[in-house]
């Protein structure tokens, strides 16, 4: 699929493929999609200026092929909600641009609900796109001090039935977090509470770090972003090794400018 997207300031060309798909959880009386809106919504010019997708038509190339993503990773997983982590192949390739836009067309869907957690712990990117000032902490400050609440942390993006975790305090590396029974239970929490909510993991590149590999251990689908004319096919097909095939859903190129 080949979207240009002069329309959309600032948002690389987008080609979508599934060359790599492969085969691939309830209930609550209660729902965020019917939870207030802080603040309101955004308007298009300024979620464009966000390098996100919106439903008008200026961008509908572009939000027409991240609903084509959506499509097949429901269609993968079938009735239940799913955590699906996005990554990138390397650095400054488009993960987290890609992880932004699924989430938001997951969120198009008023029968359901988004939850964006930003996992690049070194060089987390997610608040400052969004526009948000992240005063209350994020994903490391909740593991270092579970008495602030997972509540405490969840933001308001400016997008329906759209929040986002950003990722808290800098670090290092983020392996001895994503490894821990507190981190598994955050987002087993977090998937279960409301069976309309579905989670996506922007995690740091595969390429130069084991946070990726880590990460998948906690979702039920890997989207690898591979950098368009960037990332060579043996680099791509040498990421893939590091996820089991069961969980692939596909890989996304992403023309970075």
């Amino acid at each position: 699929m080949n979207i240009e997207d002069d329309k959309m300031p600032g948002i690389s060309e987008v080609l979508e493929a599934a060359a790599h798909s492969l085969e691939m959880r309830k209930s609550s009386s209660q729902s965020i999609a019917r939870m207030h809106e802080h603040g309101g919504s955004l308007a298009p010019v300024q979620l464009e200026q966000r390098r996100m997708i919106h439903r008008e038509e200026s961008v509908r190339p572009q939000a027409d092929a991240f609903r084509e993503i959506r499509t097949r990773l429901l269609a993968m997983a079938g009735q239940q909600n799913f955590v699906t982590l996005v990554v990138a192949v390397s650095p400054r390739s488009g993960g987290s641009f890609v992880a932004r836009n699924l989430a938001a067309a997951f969120a198009f869907d008023e029968a359901k609900t988004s939850l964006l957690i930003d996992c690049n712990v070194r060089y987390p990117s997610q608040h400052k796109a969004m526009g948000i000032e992240a005063t209350r902490g994020g994903l490391t400050d909740l593991m270092d001090h579970p008495a602030i609440g997972v509540e405490s942390i969840l933001y308001h993006t400016g997008v329906p039935h759209l929040r986002l975790i950003p990722a808290g305090s800098a670090r290092e590396s983020g392996s001895e977090y994503f490894t821990s029974f507190r981190m598994r239970t955050v987002i087993d929490s977090l998937r279960s509470r409301y069976a309309d909510r579905y989670l996506f993991l922007d995690g740091p590149a595969i390429k130069g770090a084991p946070d990726a590999r880590i990460l998948a251990d906690l979702a039920d689908f890997v989207v690898v972003v591979a950098g368009y004319g960037k990332d060579t096919p043996g680099a791509i097909n040498q990421a893939l090794t590091h996820f089991e095939p069961s969980k692939l859903a596909g890989v996304v190129f992403n023309q970075v400018q």
